[in-house]
């Protein structure tokens, strides 16, 4: 294995992690833009109400993607694109 190869494989995990992370905030995003336009939750709308078990990890999801996408607000361009 050559030297280095490790943090290679670590950017690699957390571009992976950053992509998720946008898309769930992508996901969010819409859902508010929802909310505020239409007053239609789309992920209570999906998954059968606020307090449905899976609703609620979706938007807990969305809000632990949110805290990560903050991260790419302090990373170097290069860093962010690998």
């Amino acid at each position: 294995m050559k030297k280095g190869s490790g943090g290679h494989r670590r950017n690699k995990k957390r571009m992976l992690i950053d992509k998720i992370s946008l898309i769930l905030v992508i996901i969010g995003a819409v859902n508010w833009g929802s909310i505020g336009l239409f007053q239609f939750d789309i992920v209570s709308w999906l998954f059968g109400g606020q307090n449905a078990t899976v609703s609620r990890i979706v938007y807990t999801l969305v809000a632990l993607a949110g805290l990560w996408c903050i991260s790419l607000l302090f990373r170097s361009r290069e860093e962010v694109e690998g």
